[in-house]
């Protein structure tokens, strides 16, 4: 089938033994690629109720038909796996150039299974594949463990890898690619997917390979591909990204009262300035990066040339600006810039780095938490929380210890009404969007099926930055006064940006280009009709297979909920102040409106509409 390199590996890291294959083409047109793909594996072959770091969780890598083609911003990949942190599904993307060089070197995945005796990393180079001892790579941090395996094999190969956080089993640790540099490279961040590759004693994939990726009509995809390219350049997107990065949308967030400061006691952080984009360009700025075949650059690369801090890396993103900075009432820009940069080295989730930081620091003004080896953490102190990175990333003490729990393990410990400012959703850390300042993305937030998650439907950003979308028809009414109509919105939303993660995609993307767009790229791609209809069923099946492994691992309702903060105490300043987030008349029509029954299970008439009838018998 087009679009496919043919060849998803299967890893036993028990026996070291490595075999070939690859589904049906019914297969490939229901799920695409990877997140859906990798889904339906996880699904199908990983039993209820494991240990997410036992041998029986699976680690499965999938690219997309799209990965390594001409369309714009198709380098993406996709991890799957049961998340140690959430204890549901887990999945992780990363841009830069991994994914293509992965896929280029003869294979669209890799399912791991089992558990190695002694650390081994894989190598997939021009078709051929082999393990390889990793001992002597353990212990190091990821550029380090970059730089040793390109000496090893030749500065032509791509590495992802795990640092010190995934060996210790931070549970949310990172896998990092493209980190050629120290403090450089992109990271599948999210879910504690870097724990699971850890905890299988797997240090790390390295890939090269030339091998084209097959197109229906090579002619008729460039020319199609150049068009949407082409649209992108011209667009309002590139012009804000490529000079702020996704800083960019930190002032108008903060304007709004949406930018979590002191781990969500307010949304508004009086020394914004010191730590937006401008302050970024200004400060600390040396160049623009962009992914492959992107055309945006909203990449950064920034350098502290002097004093305590003296580095230079990638980032900081905006996601970390909030987390290392607000989240912990920090306004130095270099302390957050630093901080970031040792996330990127440990192989850490900046998000929820950030975000246990700024919940022990709330913890330990209270009163709450008191064993804390002897370190004042208080809200504010720069170099406090730079020294808990760096406990997290080693698991360093007790304290170093608890903090790589995250903050519901966390809060379920010290208990004393913590959980009532534990600000994840079913275990995974809260980016950077107060809910309160716009519902819609509490909604977002609640019903994301990897948990406290921004980019299931990508909703938050353009909602606050009243930037449309051109993926869904509809507009969502008054931040401050979401509306039962807008679950139907954000159902939409959800839908079509699980394609995204499936074809590898770039979601930046949906804001400039159509569903039409991208189905038509698609179509041209396979070579079939693929219509926009197409393209939204696709991707709500992905979206509702999803579901139904979490309610099988034991989801209900009441797991699709908000952190006790967002919906009873009230904002105490900005735009938004006095308002709290009303959930439950949302959650009701969304769950009306996906065909879903009051507990938010999908009824079999929704199930059997989608293709996925077998799944009725599979889940309670």
């Amino acid at each position: 089938m087009y679009g496919y390199m043919g060849k998803i590996l299967r890893v036993n890291l028990s026996n070291g033994t490595i075999t070939e294959e690859f589904p049906d083409d019914e297969t490939l047109k229901m799920f695409l690629g990877g997140a859906g793909l990798a889904t339906k594996y996880l699904f199908e072959e990983v039993k209820k109720g494991i240990d997410p770091l036992s041998s029986e969780n699976k680690l499965i890598f999938m690219t997309g038909p799209m990965t390594g083609t001409s369309a714009p911003s198709t380098g993406r990949y996709s991890v799957v796996a049961k998340s140690p942190l959430t204890g549901f599904w887990g999945h992780a993307n990363s841009g830069g150039f991994w994914g293509r060089d992965f896929k280029r070197s003869g294979f669209d995945g890799v399912i791991f299974e089992g558990v190695s005796e002694k650390p081994v990393y894989l190598v997939t180079d021009e078709g051929k594949v082999e393990l390889r001892d990793a001992t002597h790579l353990w212990g190091k941090n990821t550029s380090e463990t970059t730089r040793l395996i390109k000496e090893e094999l030749g500065e032509k190969f791509n590495v992802a890898c795990i640092g010190i956080g995934g060996e210790k089993l931070v549970k949310y640790a990172a896998i990092m690619n493209d980190a050629d540099e120290p403090n450089w490279g992109r990271a599948a961040g999210r879910c504690g997917l870097g724990a699971v590759m850890g905890s299988k004693k797997l240090k790390a994939i390295t890939s090269r390979g030339t091998a084209k990726v097959t197109v229906s009509d090579k002619v008729k995809y460039k020319e199609e591909a150049r068009k949407r390219f082409d649209w992108v350049n011209q667009s309002l997107l590139k012009m804000t990204l490529e000079v702020f990065g996704t800083s960019a949308m930190l002032d108008l967030v903060n304007e709004k009262g949406g930018f979590p400061t002191r781990n969500f006691q307010t949304g508004q952080f009086k020394e914004a300035e010191k730590i937006n984009g401008e302050a970024i360009n200004d400060n600390i700025l040396v160049k623009r990066k962009a992914c492959f075949a992107c055309p945006i650059h909203c990449g950064r690369v920034s350098e502290i040339k002097s004093g305590p801090y003296t580095s230079k890396g990638e980032g900081p993103e905006y996601e970390s600006l909030c987390s290392l900075g607000s989240m912990c009432d920090i306004d130095n820009l270099e302390a957050i810039t630093y901080a970031h940069f040792l996330c990127n080295e440990y192989g850490l989730d900046t998000i929820s780095a950030g975000a246990t930081i700024a919940f022990a620091m709330e913890c330990f003004e209270k009163g709450i938490l008191t064993d804390t080896d002897g370190l004042e953490i208080k809200f504010g102190d720069a170099d406090v929380m730079l020294d808990l990175v760096q406990r997290i990333g080693k698991r360093e003490g007790k304290l170093g210890d608890l903090l790589a729990e995250g903050t519901k393990a966390i809060s379920e410990k010290l208990g004393q009404d913590s959980d009532r400012f534990a600000m994840h959703v079913k275990g995974l850390e809260l980016p950077a969007y107060d809910s309160r300042a716009a519902k819609i993305t509490g909604l977002g937030f609640a019903t994301a099926n990897r948990g406290g998650d921004h980019m299931s439907s990508f909703i938050e950003g353009p909602t606050f930055l009243s930037m449309p979308f051109v993926l869904v028809d509809g507009d969502l009414s008054d931040d401050l006064e979401a509306t039962p109509a807008d679950s139907r919105i954000l159902k939409d939303y959800e839908d079509a940006f699980g394609v995204f993660d499936s074809i590898g995609g770039c979601k930046f993307m949906g804001m400039v280009l159509t569903g039409e767009d991208w189905a038509t790229l698609i179509e041209t791609l396979f070579g079939f009709e693929f219509s926009e209809d197409d393209f939204r069923k696709t991707g709500e099946r992905i979206f509702n297979l999803q579901r139904a492994y979490n309610i099988r691992e034991g989801l209900t309702r009441a797991d699709d909920t908000l952190p006790k903060r967002l919906l009873e105490e009230p904002m105490p300043e900005g735009p938004a102040k006095g308002h709290t987030v009303d959930l439950e008349p949302l959650l009701d029509a969304y769950y009306a409106n996906r065909g879903w029954d009051n507990d938010g299970k999908p009824t079999p008439e929704k199930l059997t509409d989608l293709g996925l009838d077998w799944l009725i018998s599979e889940i309670p």
